[in-house]
């Protein structure tokens, strides 16, 4: 959809820019919650530890399926707001909006996204979680900008200034966006993100394409740490199927990183920097796909995923050279891995509004 003189013209923050609040969802039932009460408080504990954690640096408001409130009360930190909505499912950073700033008045505004379970996946059910991001747009008191693209938040990672990382296997899913090509990805991309430069990634991390995974979200794989670092996911083992895809995303990286130094050679150079991966390379199901590329950056701080791993005090140090001043916070992340993801999927950031002064 062309932007006519009327319509504004958008662009996605980077995630290290000022934040209003985060926004998540409580695990109120289905796989995410599990079927028994032990898996039940080990979901609760650890969607709880990520929003008690990041209370600490700013502001969290937790969607509850109003059946839920009461036991949710009970795990969170007296700071967190909590909100009633219906919910089926706990991925903030997929079923929310994509927060957006006006680029000629600073306001934001909420991308309202398709969301349909991942592609449609026969476990999914997502009637309730297809409504939250207009719910939240509401709430948050923005404009919802709706795209008829089916895409999650997990599936999109941008450095706040021209340019995206995807997956050809989310965005070009034809059970997600059937008969679109990658013109009109990067159209609408252009359109709602305010970006110039798509980088795709051919696939995702090995686990993610098993039953409760998302087909290859992005946020696990790789991610902007300023506007001129880029991370990727590093597993060294040769053993573990995701060693060639990391073999690839640093071929991807790197070419990225030439073609801009031969365009803007003035420009600073974009590093890439290796993120190496937990020295566990199984769990209870297989192949693991723990990534420590999955943090959320947040006010002041870093909220790391933490393994009980030795590879965790490396992910630390690499992540105090790529985030200085900000303190890094491990949070143990085994039990939403257990389930489908990670720390930044449970999170959504609402950037503050930055309204430009008139001119004299």
């Amino acid at each position: 959809m062309p932007r006519s003189a009327s319509t504004p013209a958008w662009r996605m923050p980077a995630e290290w820019e000022k934040h209003e609040r985060t926004w998540m969802a409580w695990p109120s039932s289905g796989y995410t919650l599990g079927e028994t009460p032990e898996e039940h408080d080990e979901a609760r504990e650890a969607w709880a530890s990520v929003a008690n954690a990041v209370v600490r640096f700013e502001p969290v408001t937790m969607i509850v399926d109003p059946a839920d409130v009461k036991v949710a009360r009970e795990w969170l930190d007296p700071q967190v707001d909590i909100i009633a909505a219906p919910l089926n499912d706990a991925w903030m950073r997929d079923i929310g909006p994509t927060f957006v700033r006006s680029t000629e008045d600073g306001s934001v505004a909420a991308v309202d996204w398709v969301f349909n379970g991942w592609g449609a996946q026969s476990w999914s059910e997502f009637d309730k979680d297809a409504a939250i991001a207009k719910f939240i747009a509401k709430r948050a008191g923005v404009p919802a900008v709706r795209s008829d693209m089916v895409n999650e938040g997990g599936g999109i990672h941008t450095d706040g200034k021209s340019t995206v990382l995807i997956t050809e296997t989310v965005q070009l899913d034809p059970n997600r966006n059937p008969g679109w090509t990658t013109e009109t990805v990067e159209a609408e991309l252009r359109r709602t993100l305010g970006v110039k430069d798509v980088v795709w990634f051919a696939r995702g991390l090995t686990r993610d394409y098993e039953e409760f995974g998302t087909r290859g979200h992005i946020d696990i794989v790789s991610c902007f740490a300023d506007a001129n670092t880029v991370l990727f996911h590093d597993q060294r083992n040769v053993e573990h199927p995701d060693y060639w895809i990391s073999q690839e995303a640093r071929r991807v990286l790197k070419a990225v990183a030439r073609r801009r130094a031969k365009d803007k050679p003035n420009a600073p150079k974009l590093k890439v920097v290796s993120v190496p991966a937990p020295d566990a390379i199984e769990d209870d199901h297989g192949w693991n796909d723990y990534s420590y590329i999955n943090h959320y950056v947040c006010n002041g701080a870093v909220i790391l995923c933490a393994f009980d791993d030795p590879g965790d005090a490396r992910a630390k140090r690499v992540l105090q050279r790529v985030y200085p001043g900000r303190e890094i916070v491990l949070v143990d992340a085994r039990a939403i891995f257990a389930r489908g993801g990670g720390i930044h999927c449970i999170t959504q950031q609402q950037p503050v509004a930055r309204p430009k002064r008139p001119r004299a």
